[in-house]
Order: structure tokens, then sequence, then C-alpha cells
């Protein structure tokens, strides 16, 4: 059973240390109220990683560290991937004009 902590701890340093990265990204999204340099595509294949470590903590029902991990980030790519498209969509416009 320690054992299983363990791997347990390691796999929510993994995913925290990737969910570091998305607060800066939002901020860049926010600021530059621009989708280009982003892709659409990458957020979605993140999203759905996610979802599917989410989905395997359920399905076994280990709500560790990670499990929690898992989901904050996945809010924070939601929050991007909704960001990318109200830009998308703020440039759309801009250049319609």
């Amino acid at each position: 059973m320690e054992n299983q902590f363990f791997i347990e701890l390691l796999e929510a340093g993994m995913v925290i240390c990737f969910g570091v990265a998305w607060p800066i990204s939002i901020h860049k999204s926010i600021t530059s109220r621009t989708s280009k340099g982003k892709s659409f595509v990458f957020l979605l294949v993140i999203f759905a990683g996610y979802i599917l470590g989410v989905s395997r903590k359920v399905i076994t029902d280990t709500y560790s560290i990670a499990f929690y991990a898992y989901c904050l980030n996945l809010l924070m790519v939601g929050t991007d991937s909704l960001l990318w498209l109200i830009n998308h969509h703020r440039h759309d416009k801009k250049t319609a004009q």
C-alpha cells in the first residue's frame, strides 16, 4: 500500500508540473487578445488527455491528489480553449470590418 501512495505522488507531481504552464497561457490569452501562436487542435488534444486521466481515476476509484490536479488542469485548459475561441472570433470580426 505504501508503494501505491508513492506511485500516486509521482503521478500527482507530473500533473502539477504540467499544470504550472496553464495560468501563464491563460494570462497570455487574456492580455494579447489574439489566438495567434496557439493551436486549438493542440488544446483539444491536451483537454482529451486530461479527460482520460480523470476517467481513469473515476473508474479505478482512486481519488488522490492526482485526480484533483487532473480536474484543475482540465478546468484551466478548458478556460484557455474558451479564450482561444473568443479571441479567434474577435480577430475574425476585426478583419471583416
